[in-house]
């Protein structure tokens, strides 16, 4: 089948062009979304927004895009090595919906924790919040959370295959109506989309054959730290609200707001800044109202 892949660039000029040439041998047809770049990316968008779209809705900008039954969802500081075929024929079985391959750090040796995970529960993200899976990254919660038990050189099904290389059908991405925008404008996406496919009965599958260098987060790390507090909390509870029981989502929210206070206090003492305790103080106030079951901002999105 043919494939068409989707790459959406934000700053990205240090890592397209590069990536391109590592994709041309493999589409039928290559679209790139940039989402208001201020540096070099632009000059190679397909399409070239004025705003940042955030990376659901460039995503689905790019797949409107386009016409290929298969879609390869890309990120720009990806090398793709060898051959797509191993992926595309996973998709001859009409019940897979969605893919991945291996990715690979810069040495060559696998992302591991990265290139697959299972589905966020109360329970894993929970520990996230808390700072446990930093402190004792080998514990049972985080080691199924993120595959450290999965024999990654053996292809099969998994929850959630890394978007930055992440094979979609056509018919699947339209069943759902594509990627939550809500989720903006980045993180949670991705896995918002897989676990909805699977709740609708589609197969996700992974492979090793297919495998991409990744350099990883070259647009995430270009955000500001105060941003990507405030998008990965807020994403992190839109998903709470979307996918969880209220329990869940209030334990989630009740553990945020619990250390949401000694953060902004030690950062502040930390960085000589006021900064994060505005930012810890907004997010307790996210936790605060989800708890009282107020309405959040952004709340809804594609179901």
């Amino acid at each position: 089948m043919k494939v068409a892949i989707v790459i959406v660039t934000y700053n990205s000029g240090d890592d397209i062009q590069a990536c391109l040439e590592a994709c041309r041998p493999f589409a039928a047809s290559i679209v790139v979304v940039d989402n208001a770049s201020t540096d070099s990316s632009p000059r190679w968008a397909t399409v070239a927004n004025s705003h940042n779209a955030g990376f659901a809705g460039a995503v689905n900008q790019g797949i409107c895009a386009s016409q290929e039954p298969l879609i390869l969802i890309l990120n720009p500081d990806c090398r793709l090595e060898g051959t797509l075929e191993p992926l595309t024929a996973l998709f001859d079985d009409l019940t897979v919906g969605a893919a991945g391959g291996l990715l690979l750090h810069s040495d060559g040796t696998p992302q591991v924790g990265f290139t697959v995970r299972r589905f966020p529960t109360w329970q894993n993200q929970v520990a996230e919040i808390s700072g446990l899976n930093r402190l004792w990254p080998g514990n049972p919660i985080n080691r199924s959370y993120r595959c450290l038990d999965l024999d990654l050189t053996r292809e099969q099904d998994v929850d959630q295959p890394a978007g930055a290389l992440l094979m979609v059908r056509r018919t699947a991405w339209e069943q759902l109506n594509g990627f939550d925008e809500g989720f903006h404008p980045v993180w949670f996406e991705d896995v918002d989309f897989c676990y909805r496919l699977r709740q609708n009965g589609w197969r996700i599958r992974y492979t090793p054959k297919v495998r991409a260098t990744h350099r990883g987060g070259h647009s995430v790390n270009k955000l500001s730290w105060r941003c990507k507090q405030m998008h990965w909390y807020g994403s992190l509870l839109k998903y709470a609200e979307k996918h969880w029981s209220g329990r869940g989502e209030r334990r989630v929210a009740l553990a945020l707001l619990l250390v949401s206070i000694p953060r902004g206090v030690f950062g502040m003492i930390s960085r000589l800044s006021s900064e994060p305790l505005v930012v810890y103080g907004k997010l307790a106030v996210q936790a605060w109202n989800v708890l009282r079951g107020r309405v959040r901002p952004g709340r809804g999105g594609s179901s």
